[in-house]
């Protein structure tokens, strides 16, 4: 049997097109035009001001120090996260506080984050899981009332909905990843999205090494020099190339994804029905954009076992995050702002499928190995019980 990839690009002659262009402009620097056309494309189909960057890192970076983040002060978050989420608000000296996530979305629960305000708060960031939205309107209550920046890691969450509203267009600040593993991709790149006027011109300062090149690049001061601080966050113009035609097919890809979702949902009804295995759940106000397919399991070895068997058949069903909070360097530099039985729980529970865009006959191998899987005896924790070990 041949391996199934876990994720696989969607790459056409296109992008590569729109690369080779760049290249022969000999335009290849920051801020060239292919960046502004995607930032012109990110504002249109999102709003607000549009910041390439060249990770969703270096978004998340930037959106901690434009609120205001500095020594001592506090950043409630998730702990099922990945760790650039936390790392933010670290390099600013910063202290995130991880706080439960519901046992439905994996999202930051809502009802935990007042207890975990203090005064040392300056922010919240909402994860987006599996480009599931977090329940923003109510986040965002909270954050009116104790006067917080409310920031969203929509890393995994281009095209994906809340009440009609596009993630990135529902908090202070938003960040989006174009990593390889994401939806739309060039490979390395993110964007910062920035909703409040007040926060705009000095997110160009914070790109752009802190200086007001970019004003004087518009004719606004004549000459640029440093006024703040900033790094260099900016993407090539080649990266924003290959990222153009990728955002030009957003929709197609984000319906294809959906599409396989839906078939993964059919075929696994009857494990699901049975309470054998649980499917990421998405609330009627939400939209998913098809990015993550995860299954739950009712115990770890279970789910430990899976891996495993599906490794056998050469097809990799990854876990997904360590929860910060239990991790070296969370428990150094973070806290906890409530009981974390939840993420403990799912993070053991939790396996990943293979996903991508133009799946064929691969969900129907994964499918019914899976269904394999819980009829073999010795596939179900039944080769603990004899002494086999892995």
């Amino acid at each position: 049997m041949s391996s199934i990839p876990f994720h696989k690009i969607a790459i056409s002659r296109e992008e590569e097109r729109y690369v080779l262009d760049a290249l022969r402009s000999g335009n290849i620097q920051a801020d060239g035009p292919y960046t502004r056309a995607c930032e012109q494309h990110l504002h249109e189909h999102i709003g607000g001001v549009s910041l390439l960057t060249h990770s969703c890192t270096a978004a998340l970076e930037m959106a901690v120090i434009l609120a205001g983040v500095g020594p001592g002060d506090e950043v409630i978050m998730p702990s099922f996260t990945f760790v650039s989420t936390a790392n933010a608000v670290v390099l600013a000296g910063g202290v995130p506080v991880f706080v439960d996530v519901r046992a439905d979305t994996l999202n930051i629960d809502e009802s935990l984050i007042e207890s975990a305000i203090t005064s040392k708060t300056r922010a919240i960031i909402a994860v987006h899981y599996a480009g599931v939205c977090a329940e923003m309107d109510s986040i965002n209550q909270i954050a009116r009332h104790h006067d917080l920046v409310v920031i969203e890691d929509a890393a995994q969450a281009l095209q994906s909905f809340y009440h009609g509203r596009p993630a990135g267009s529902l908090g202070t600040l938003a960040c989006f990843s174009f990593h390889e593993t994401k939806n739309i991709t060039c490979g390395e790149g993110g964007a910062l999205l920035v909703n409040d006027a007040s926060f705009g011109e000095r997110a160009r300062l914070i790109r752009d090494k802190g200086t007001n090149r970019f004003a004087f690049e518009n004719g606004l001061v004549d000459k640029y020099s440093w006024v703040d601080k900033g790094s260099s966050y900016a993407p090539s113009d080649i990266l924003a190339a290959l990222l153009l035609f990728q955002l030009e097919r957003c929709e197609s890809i984000t319906r294809d994804r959906k599409f396989q979702c839906e078939r993964y949902a059919a075929a696994l009804q009857p494990l699901t029905a049975s309470g054998v295995l649980r499917l990421g759940i998405v609330p009627d106000e939400c939209e998913s954009n098809g990015h993550m397919l995860y299954v739950r399991f009712t115990d770890h070895r279970t789910r430990d076992d899976y891996i495993e068997w599906m490794r056998s058949h050469r097809i990799v069903t990854p876990f997904h995050f360590v929860p910060l909070h239990s991790s070296k360097a969370g428990k150094k530099w973070g806290r906890t702002g409530s009981s974390m039985d939840v993420t403990d729980t799912c993070s053991r529970q939790l396996a990943r499928l293979p996903l991508y865009a133009g799946m064929g006959s691969e969900v129907e191998v994964i499918t019914g190995l899976t269904q394999a899987f819980f009829k073999d005896p010795m596939a179900v924790s039944g080769r603990r019980r004899v002494g086999m070990t892995h």
